[in-house]
């Protein structure tokens, strides 16, 4: 049985963090306006809770479920299992940080009166986006 552990990120934004879980290849997600209970890979139920959730038929055969809990700050922490972690180490978090931020950026800029000017991703894998307003 692996152990979950809670791994604090900077997601705040709820639909931005399910549109980055589907750029990272995880189409169906669940979203409760309550925790709900993680699942193990043997289908037990395990006492971690969250609102954001990929189920483990989604990952893998042997996998846990997926889970993202909001803290007291506003902030989600992402709950992995020791044995999802070899998968979903701190480079999958760093990218999936790294379409976060993309989708938050594309819902809060037009908000603000910003309208993108160009955006092109690097060799680097880094995405540059050039917001323009007019004063």
């Amino acid at each position: 049985m692996s152990h979950f552990t809670r791994i604090k990120t900077q997601i705040k934004d709820q639909d931005a963090l399910v549109k980055a879980l589907a750029d990272m290849g995880f189409a169906t997600v669940e979203v409760y306006a309550s925790a709900q209970y993680l699942y193990g890979y043997e289908g037990d139920i395990r006492a971690d809770q969250a609102e954001v959730i990929v189920r483990r038929q989604h990952i893998g055969k042997l996998s846990n479920d997926i889970g993202f809990k909001r803290q007291e700050d506003g902030a989600f922490a992402a709950i992995i299992s020791e044995y999802d972690r070899t998968r979903y180490s701190e480079r999958w978090l760093n990218q999936l940080t790294q379409r976060y931020a993309y989708h938050a950026l594309m819902t809060k800029a037009p908000a603000e009166g910003f309208t993108v000017e160009t955006e092109e991703t690097l060799e680097d894998g880094t995405i540059r986006v050039v917001l323009g307003r007019w004063v």
